[in-house]
């Protein structure tokens, strides 16, 4: 088969979303809707792709895009079949497979846009998808007979008998491009709306002789997303996607519906996770890890035989190697704690290098911004750093250096030196008694003295 060309049409607004963010822009499992349908028409083999995109909408030049992709600006909303033509000069020359896909149905596969791939290689010139509703009320009916499509009819046009047919249209066509423009371009608008309907495309087809079929989807897969609700809905679905694809990978999780993953995360063999963790973009959880409850992990790296949290956070840009322990309260963000090095307790390390074996107190600091700028730690091989230190960086502890408790470090520390800073301890005995004493004696004097006229008692 043969690469396509995707359209994908996103220039919802969503108003229904209460939002000034493009509906296709909400996010799903770390990334937007949108991303979603791009990423499932390249992997199942989209070569190129033109986006349709409402006018003076923000945010779409941010889109990670998989494929090489052309957008259009749809300044009047005036139907599907009115968005595809948007993309006129990107479909001109176009005469191999086409797919018309929607922004804000992201729950697609890849698999299923294969189907419908092949399906024009078949000998069709046109293809549907359609999907067996659980209510179909509202839903426009696919008219079928011997394998092939007649007419798609709209809920409100449906004869009785029609519309007790549970086939439903998803919105999704493939086409073969060298016949797509000349179908769009007779699309009429003779409706209340005075909209171009692309589903109309089905009986101009037939009726220029081309072969039109359909292919049945899962009804998850093209659930649009036009409210809040809708999109939580949509996440349920995925989150019950990724955590399926963790556990088919090796990965062990208590609790999974207590689990947050995103699109891209990757989990190993033999990987324990407890419940109430979440998972950002960019994160890789290598095999053996285990990751303790109510931990949050984002943009990070961990390796494998590494334990983090409970209650611990790892922030873009750090890494963790084998057999590191990051324990409990401690916030790690673009550092790097290098193979068995311990920071176990209460601690933020920021932009930091942490050597093999060193071992991080509780209460521990990293002092890596002053205001204006951001500086680096290093700490060596087998450092020991007492509980509550604070390291003001840029600062360099060496290999085997001892950190006192308490200690507030501001130069370098030599390799295998103690370094310690502590204030003089001052010591009065009965110190205590006699601050005691003045307190209770200033509060006799105020209860005794009379009170200031006009005071009401």
């Amino acid at each position: 088969m043969a690469g396509f060309h995707a359209v994908v049409l996103a220039a919802g607004q969503g108003t229904r979303m209460k939002s000034a963010i493009p509906k296709v822009l909400h996010p799903l499992a770390g990334a937007p809707l949108v991303e979603h349908v791009l990423r499932a028409a390249a992997e199942a083999g989209a070569v190129r792709c033109s986006a349709v995109i409402p006018p003076d909408a923000a945010g779409f030049d941010k889109l990670a895009t998989p494929i090489e992709t052309r957008f259009f600006v749809q300044e009047e909303r005036l139907g599907t079949a009115h968005a595809v033509l948007t993309a006129r000069a990107a479909l001109e020359a176009e005469d191999g497979p086409v797919l018309v896909l929607y922004g804000d149905t992201p729950l697609v596969s890849a698999e299923s846009l294969k189907r419908l791939a092949a399906a024009l290689d078949g000998g069709a010139q046109m293809v549907v998808a359609g999907f067996h509703a659980r209510d179909p009320k509202g839903y426009g009916r696919l008219v079928t007979a011997d394998g092939e499509l007649l007419a798609i009819r709209e809920d409100k046009d449906a004869t009785p008998e029609e519309r007790a047919i549970g086939l439903c249209n998803s919105g999704i066509m493939a086409f073969e491009g060298a016949t797509l423009l000349g179908l769009l371009e007779r699309i009429g608008n003779n409706n209340k709306a005075g909209e171009y309907y692309l589903p109309d495309a089905v009986e101009i087809a037939r009726a220029d002789g081309h072969r039109v079929v359909f292919q049945v989807i899962g009804e998850d897969e093209v659930r649009g997303v036009n409210t809040r609700a809708q999109l939580a809905e949509a996440e349920a679905i995925m989150q019950g996607r990724l955590r399926a694809r963790a556990m088919e990978s090796g990965a062990t999780l208590i609790a999974p519906e207590s689990v947050t993953f995103s699109y891209d995360t990757v989990t190993g063999q033999d990987v324990l996770v407890e419940p109430n963790v979440f998972f950002g973009p960019k994160t890789v959880i290598g095999d053996g890890v285990t990751i303790k409850g109510f931990s949050h992990i984002e943009g990070a790296t961990v390796e494998a035989g590494a334990i983090v949290g409970p209650f611990a956070r790892l922030r873009p840009g750090t890494r963790v190697g084998p057999t590191a322990h990051i324990g409990n309260f401690v916030e790690l963000k673009a550092s790097h704690v290098k193979a068995g090095a311990k920071v176990n307790h209460l601690s933020y390390i920021g932009d930091t290098e942490v050597g093999e074996k060193a071992n991080i107190g509780a209460g521990t600091i990293t002092c890596n911004y002053d205001g204006y700028k951001k500086y680096k730690t290093v700490i060596g091989a087998g450092a020991f750093i007492g509980s509550n230190s604070a390291l003001i960086a840029p600062v360099k502890i060496g290999d085997g250096a001892y950190l006192g408790t308490g200690s507030v470090i501001g130069k370098d520390v030599p390799d295998h030196a103690l370094a310690v800073t502590r204030s003089p301890l001052v010591m009065r005995e009965g110190g205590a008694l006699r601050i005691r004493a003045r307190h209770e004696a200033r509060a006799k004097a105020a209860a005794a003295a009379p009170a200031p006229k006009g005071d009401k008692q």
